[in-house]
């Protein structure tokens, strides 16, 4: 037991019960289109007159409110409210419902049904503490039904209630209800849920909802909403986590006062309690903690707090407050579930941002494990992640991270993948395990560096990174440019597309996965060569922007520059030095740049050369110049 729980133990037990019964419950509603999802709550709302403060609130994605007065509502235009909803096309984005009973308040997110709103229902299960699953009577298990098993058992809700709607349909059978159940259990036999509830019900007629129903005198189980009270909150679980407080503000408002303020994602502490802080591993123990009404002697879960140190420990945003006795782990390196979100698919060797608690840092998806054929459960191999798609990935980050498993703490094991042009989110994972090399493999310290090697050459280190179509020139000015640059008595290297491809990168074809992997193997070669000290020449269509502000992300300030070779495509495919727009144009030579497969310009490169304008000498000349202004020649 915990110095806290030593510490106060009635208070936790009075704070649990507490919780327990008057608690808030988050819920999901999902199923299949058609399955009744707004009938039911609909029912739920009107039958017991839930009202919030007075007022049914509806949030939806436009923020617009409606509402009914008292105990005046009727509930076929409430069901038709939620009907038009649909209708208006504000199924794009979950719709969240807000009611209370004397027991609990509730927030449940209506979410859609239809495949293609994957995100929308993952969205809606991330913060749900379980899940009422809407099958229709008549249709039994279909595919739907599975997919959402699927992603609420993926998304750590542990309690599911299984709603066999619309009984009044097949007349109340029990055969019928017992068939469903038995389909439901032997497919979720694989998904290992905590607690599995089935109730029959009509959401029309209101039959099993808030009481129980004479119709079926065969069926003794609770309520829909009598399972809704009594289901445990995640809350109480969490109290009994190991404590974790992820950092979202270093307060100082003057130099008596530096306190580190977020709110308490698991666990308690207590004043005097011995802490750790992630990921440097600096102890210290609990002085105050501070809230805006007063300082209290022990918080929970669930608290905003600001937790004032004995000690004066450097501690940022990001960083992740721990029970000295069950720290957090630390890595840079991982196996997780993705569910991709993009209509861009998620290309291993891409870089995201990822947003794990208050960490934002550099994502790379290594390597897809498999994909998951949600409606089998069948594992398949996979290239790449499509939009809905869901699969097991290796990830790896620019710097290492505290975090839990997201099968013990969803704060500190979920996280978004940003992408990093269009800023849109992408992906949303749940972390597994930290890979064993994470662990294993260090950084080694070394003697000489980057500004030494570059110091006896004379010389600034950089990349000067070539990108346009085929056939544009890349190659030819970057030799042409190598080439004075020997003449100057100055150390560089030129890496080619072509040579490369001879070896390097002689595994990888054209497809767009292997030419974002051609890419990051390059910009880490490229990364290598500038810490040799090298004025570094690459020549590579590159088509994608998000792999060019990858490798440009890799290096330091200054370090980058990048030579837009400007061709339009008809001088390229005129001059067509190694026939190779021809043998595409014949259907000869697939994924094209410029023909079958896109080329992204840079929006703003450091040099921009037309060679409609200019010869290769010249352009050449051009770039040796933009290295001298840049310092880089000293």
């Amino acid at each position: 037991m915990s110095h806290a729980s030593n510490l106060i133990a009635t208070d936790i037990d009075e704070y649990l019960h507490a919780q327990q019964h008057k608690g808030l419950l988050r819920f999901i509603t999902c199923g299949s289109v058609d399955d009744g999802k707004s009938t039911l709550i609909g029912r739920l709302l009107y039958e017991s007159k839930l009202l919030f403060e007075d007022q049914l609130a509806a949030v939806v994605a436009d923020s617009k409110k409606w509402g009914t007065q008292g105990d005046q509502i009727d509930f076929a235009l409430l069901v038709d409210g939620l009907a038009a909803e649909r209708e208006q096309g504000i199924t794009i984005d979950v719709a969240y419902r807000y009611f209370s009973t004397e027991r609990r308040k509730f927030i449940v997110a209506d979410t859609p049904g239809h495949e293609q709103y994957t995100r929308n229902m993952v969205t809606g299960a991330s913060t749900a503490d379980a899940a009422v699953l809407m099958v229709d009577a008549r249709k039994g298990i279909l595919t739907q039904t599975r997919r959402h098993s699927f992603l609420v058992n993926l998304l750590g809700i542990r309690h599911v209630l299984v709603a066999i709607n619309k009984m009044d349909l097949v007349d109340y059978a029990q055969q019928t209800f017992q068939r469903i159940e038995q389909d439901y259990r032997l497919f979720a036999e694989k998904l290992g849920f905590e607690s599995l509830t089935f109730v029959p019900l009509s959401a029309f007629k209101g039959d099993n909802v808030i009481e129980t129903s004479a119709r079926m005198p065969w069926y003794q189980g609770p309520t829909l909403m009598g399972w809704l009270e009594t289901v445990p909150v995640d809350t109480l679980r969490l109290c009994q986590q190991p404590m974790r407080l992820p950092v979202q503000w270093v307060n100082r408002p003057n130099l008596d006062f530096r306190g580190f303020a977020g709110t308490l994602v698991s666990g308690q502490v207590a004043v005097g309690e011995r802490v750790r802080v992630q990921p440097s591993g600096r102890e210290s123990t609990v002085a105050r903690i501070v809230t805006k009404d007063a300082d209290l002697t022990l918080a929970v879960a669930g608290q905003a707090v600001t937790l004032v140190l004995a000690d004066e420990i450097d501690i940022s945003r990001g960083d992740v407050i721990s029970a000295a006795a069950a720290p957090a782990e630390v890595a840079d390196q991982f196996e997780c579930s993705i569910v991709w979100m993009d209509d861009e698919p998620l290309l291993p060797g891409r870089a995201y941002m990822m947003k794990i608690g208050a960490n934002s840092v550099i994502a790379t998806v290594t390597d897809i494990h498999h994909q998951v054929n949600v409606n089998t459960l069948e594992q398949m191999a996979a290239r790449r992640l499509e939009l809905n798609a869901i699969g097991v990935c290796k990830l790896s980050l620019d710097r290492a991270v505290p975090f839990d498993a997201y099968a013990d703490n969803r704060d500190t094991g979920g996280f978004i993948l940003i992408d990093r042009m269009t800023h849109r989110t992408a992906g949303a994972g749940m972390l597994h395990f930290a890979l064993r090399r994470a662990h294993n493999i260090h950084r080694q310290a070394l003697d000489v560096d980057k500004a030494g090697r570059a110091a006896i050459k004379g010389q600034r280190p950089c990349v000067v990174w070539l990108t346009g179509l085929s056939g544009s020139g890349k190659s030819t000015i970057a030799n042409l440019v190598e080439g004075q640059l020997l003449t100057q008595g100055r150390h560089s290297y030129l890496l080619d597309g072509d040579n490369v491809r001879h070896g390097l990168n002689r595994d990888l074809g054209f497809t767009p996965e292997d030419r974002v992997e051609n890419i990051r193997r390059i910009a880490e070669v490229a990364r290598l060569m500038v810490d040799a000290g090298l004025i570094v020449l690459t020549a590579f269509i590159s088509p994608y922007r998000a792999e060019r502000e990858m490798a440009r992300a890799m290096l330091g300030e200054g370090e980058f520059i990048e030579v837009f070779v400007d061709t339009p495509l008809a001088l390229a495919e005129q001059r067509d030095p190694k026939g190779l727009y021809a043998k595409a144009r014949r259907g000869e030579l697939k994924n094209f740049t410029g023909i079958d497969a896109p080329y992204e310009p840079p929006p703003h490169p450091e040099l921009h050369i037309d060679t409609t304008t200019c010869t290769a000498e010249q352009a050449a000349q051009r770039v040796i110049e933009a290295l001298s202004l840049a310092g880089v020649l000293g």
